[in-house]
């Protein structure tokens, strides 16, 4: 299968200004390898980066070194080096991120945090919504809800609106950040099978997922990171 995303030689370190401009490695010699179709789950200890490797990968962390190559229309672009507007074009078009936090703008209804998504690529507004309200829907979030802000939500509500935010455009790399963290075993059924959905139609997926029964339905193989202090 086409190889979607590749980092070579990944670095990133932190400076810590509290203690005199200390370097904190975090990452070194990332290699990494993601086609189509697959689903790679970072694997590791708290503090092995794994976090910071799927920022990097979004770039909102900017590298120290190597290459973050994302397949972007046909050709390779480098995340680590790439202008911030060629990033943002990537993101748009073809890299999705799921977070654990819902971060939306105030006072937005929950149909339409969703249903912008698809407006910002040129969907009708009524397909849009009609999209956006079914997938709320399969992910239990209930009609009488589709028109209230989400920042009322409970947790477990709100990582369910991300997750519709982050699935509805069918971008073709998606990023998760532990995206069971927050539901009930019914709802992991639903996210589990939504990604062996999106891997169906042939997206490449970078996952952190602590839960091993989610682990183990939806990871291909497991990226085994080791904090850099163990691994030095």
């Amino acid at each position: 299968m086409t190889v979607m995303l590749r980092t070579t030689g990944l670095a990133k370190s932190f400076t810590l200004h509290l203690r005199g401009g200390l370097q904190m490695p975090v990452l070194c010699g990332i290699d990494l390898e993601v086609r189509a179709a697959e689903c790679v789950v970072l694997s590791g200890p708290s503090g092995a980066g794994k976090s910071t490797l799927l920022r990097s990968l979004y770039g909102n962390y900017r590298a120290d070194g190597g290459a973050i190559l994302v397949r972007h229309r046909g050709a390779m672009v480098d995340i680590a080096t790439a202008e911030p507007r060629a990033i943002l074009a990537v993101r748009h078009e073809t890299l999705g991120y799921v977070s654990q936090f819902l971060r939306v703008v105030p006072r937005v209804a929950a149909l339409d945090v969703v249903a912008e998504q698809l407006l910002a690529r040129g969907i009708d507004a009524r397909a849009a919504a009609e999209r956006a309200r079914a997938l709320l829907l399969e992910l239990a979030i209930p009609a009488r809800l589709h028109a209230i802000p989400p920042a009322t939500f409970s947790g477990g509500e709100q990582q369910r609106i991300n997750l519709a935010r982050g699935f509805i455009a069918a971008q073709p790399i998606l990023l998760l950040d532990e995206p069971t963290a927050s539901l009930d075993a019914d709802n992991r059924q639903v996210v589990i099978r939504m990604i062996q959905d999106a891997k169906d139609r042939g997206a490449a997926i970078v996952a952190i997922c602590h839960d091993p029964d989610v682990r183990d339905a939806i990871a291909d193989r497991l990226f085994v990171m080791t904090p850099y202090r163990d691994a030095a």
